[in-house]
C-alpha cells in the first residue's frame, strides 16, 4: 500500500505502552495508606493523563493536603511505579504487529511523548519498540508540552516534513488537542478517561484500536490484526 503521509507520529504512554494503568495502580498503593480512597486516587490520575512531568507534579501538589510533602510523595510514587513492574512495561493492543508492518512498509516514524527523554527511551528499547522509530520527541526538550503544538510541530521540523502531511495518535484529550492544533491528521484511541466524559469534537477520527486506527486513514490494510 502507498504511503499517504510523510511520517507517523505517535504518542507514547496509553498509545503504545500500557503503562497508564501501572502508574495509577501505583498511586493507590502508597495512597491508601494514608486515608485516601482508591476511588479519588483514581478520580484524580485520570486528569494527570497527557499530562507532562512538571504539570503532574504542580497538580500534585495542589491535590494533596498541606501536611503532605508533595515532593517527597510523588517521589514514592516514581519508585513504587517501578518496583511494580516486572519486564518491560507491557504494549497496548496490536502495537506490536503493527509497528513491524508498517517498517516493512517503509513508513517514516517517530514518538511524540510527554515523558522525559531518559525514561521515554528506556521503555522504548526494553518494550522492543524504539528501532522502529526514527526519531524521539521527549517532554524535556520541547518549547511547550501538550495541548501546545510544539511538540508535533518540533517532530515533523525535525524529519523535513509538513506536519499537515503527517498523521498522529494519540489516546488522551490533552495529546489530541497538540496534534490537531499542529495540523496533523489526528486519531485519537481513547484509553483511560474520566467516566462520562465526551471526547473533544476537534476534527479528529476515532478508534478503539491501532489496527482500526491505520486502517481508517488507509495506512494498513485489512490484513494486519
Amino acid at each position: 500500500m502507498a504511503n499517504p503521509f510523510a511520517a507517523l507520529l505517535f504518542d507514547m504512554d496509553g498509545l503504545l505502552l500500557d503503562s497508564e494503568r501501572e502508574f495509577m495502580g501505583a498511586l493507590v498503593e502508597i495512597g491508601t495508606p494514608l486515608g485516601f480512597e482508591a476511588e479519588a486516587l483514581e478520580a484524580f490520575f485520570l486528569t494527570l493523563v497527557g499530562t507532562s512531568a512538571a504539570q503532574t507534579s504542580l497538580r500534585l501538589a495542589e491535590f494533596l493536603p498541606a501536611s503532605v510533602d508533595a515532593v517527597a510523595f510523588e517521589k514514592q510514587w516514581r519508585l513504587a511505579n517501578a518496583a511494580r513492574r516486572v519486564g518491560p512495561v507491557p504494549l497496548r493492543p496490536h502495537v506490536g504487529q503493527v509497528l513491524p508492518a508498517l517498517a516493512r512498509a517503509g513508513h517514516r516514524m517517530a514518538v511524540v511523548t510527554s515523558t522525559k527523554r531518559a525514561p521515554a527511551l528506556e521503555h522504548l528499547k526494553h518494550a522492543g519498540l524504539l528501532s522502529y522509530f526514527e526519531l524521539v520527541v521527549a517532554g524535556d526538550e520541547v518549547s511547550a508540552n501538550k495541548p501546545d503544538p510544539a511538540p508535533y510541530v518540533h517532530a515533523a521540523e525535525a524529519l523535513g516534513v509538513d506536519p499537515r502531511n503527517c498523521a498522529a495518535f494519540e489516546d488522551s484529550d490533552t495529546g489530541t488537542h497538540a496534534a490537531v492544533a499542529a495540523g496533523c491528521v489526528t486519531t485519537q484511541i481513547p484509553d483511560l478517561r474520566p467516566a462520562g466524559l465526551p471526547l473533544p469534537d476537534l476534527g479528529q477520527h476515532i478508534a478503539q484500536d491501532m489496527v482500526v486506527a491505520l486502517q481508517q486513514i488507509r495506512v494498513l490494510d485489512h490484513t494486519v490484526a
